[in-house]
């Protein structure tokens, strides 16, 4: 039976097909863990490949270690339910929001809950990312907006220039007052603000509910910091096939278009929303206009033309992925 007792942390890692990464991210965990009052919940996502075994029979050999929980969920519901279960499975005063697809460097949850116990008012904090080497990841970002999507769709440098202020990633060290939101690939959220603005938006499958999350937090009033003392490595698409999707310029699965219509209703509202994507066109006729000059034309994603569409008139229907 899990221990119900209010504890310093509770780290929520999902599984979904990746017994592997999901056990190095724990080694990583589990080793940095002992000596604080911690417990660790790691949901399977209904991965119905063996990994929930695998994983069972890795965490009782080290449970004397660190306290630590499977759930085995019942339907792949994606990432904000996962990760709910995983919150609720063990009340604390912070949790941490981990992919299995990274590892925590030594000394990850000294800084972190050092940087977190120093600023009450700081709802969420975001470690530094970085690749296996120490090449620092851009981790923390503004809102995605109408012209931000400008910015993409044209993919020229004039417009992006033009436009600076709206573009959506900060720099690897972005000063405090310009984050708006950061990667949950790795994420420490406060129990007083997890309790006051409620759990994930499971309407979300994957894809923008950190966003969502930041967003409704920052209404809130919920300060949000980057901690780079605090290191993590993120082994990049480990875990989801979308970026690697992205860099081929292949179709993004509907769950993303979903996800983006989703978060930019919630944001801006249904003219927000159709004022983006109108904006996003635009940027592809300006990209096009570039063969006037003997420009290449930056590719769009496969299809993307059409996707911006998605749910336009029920904006928060499913985003669910539906199949494997």
């Amino acid at each position: 039976m899990t221990d119900r007792r209010m504890k310093k942390i509770n780290v929520s890692i999902i599984n979904y097909k990746t017994a592997e990464l999901t056990i190095e991210c724990l080694r990583s965990v589990v080793d940095d863990l002992i000596g604080i009052d911690g417990h660790v919940t790691v949901v399977d996502n209904d991965s119905n490949d063996g990994s929930a075994e695998r994983l069972q029979a890795w965490i009782d050999v080290h449970i004397s270690q660190v306290p630590i929980t499977l759930v085995r969920s019942e339907t792949n519901s994606g990432f904000s339910s996962g990760h709910n279960q995983g919150i609720l499975a063990c009340p604390a005063e912070f949790y941490l929001v981990l992919n299995s697809d990274a590892v925590l460097r030594p000394g990850f949850f000294n800084a972190i809950l050092t940087a977190a116990e120093a600023s009450p008012d700081i709802g969420l904090l975001a470690p530094r990312l970085e690749d296996e080497d120490g090449t620092p990841q851009i981790s923390c970002f503004r809102f995605h907006n109408p012209a931000s999507e400008l910015m993409r769709g044209a993919a020229t440098g004039f417009i992006t220039n033009l436009l600076s202020r709206y573009n959506v990633p900060l720099s690897v060290a972005p000063k405090a007052d310009m984050i708006e939101w950061a990667s949950f690939a790795c994420i420490l959220l406060r129990h007083e603000m997890f309790a006051s603005i409620g759990p994930m938006d499971e309407g979300y499958f994957l894809y923008f509910e950190d966003s969502e999350y930041c967003l409704r937090a920052h209404r809130a009033g919920w300060g949000i910091a980057y901690v780079q003392t605090a290191r993590t490595v993120h082994y990049r698409g480990g875990s989801a096939p979308v970026k690697a999707l992205a860099k081929e310029n292949k179709r993004l699965p509907a769950y993303y278009y979903a996800s983006r219509t989703r978060f930019f209703y919630q944001a801006y509202g249904w003219a927000g929303l159709v004022f983006a994507n109108i904006l996003w066109v635009t940027g592809r006729i300006i990209a096009n206009l570039r063969r006037l000059i003997g420009r290449p034309v930056p590719k769009a994603k496969e299809s993307e033309q059409m996707d911006i569409w998605c749910n336009i008139f029920s904006p928060l229907g499913s985003s669910h992925k539906t199949g494997g």
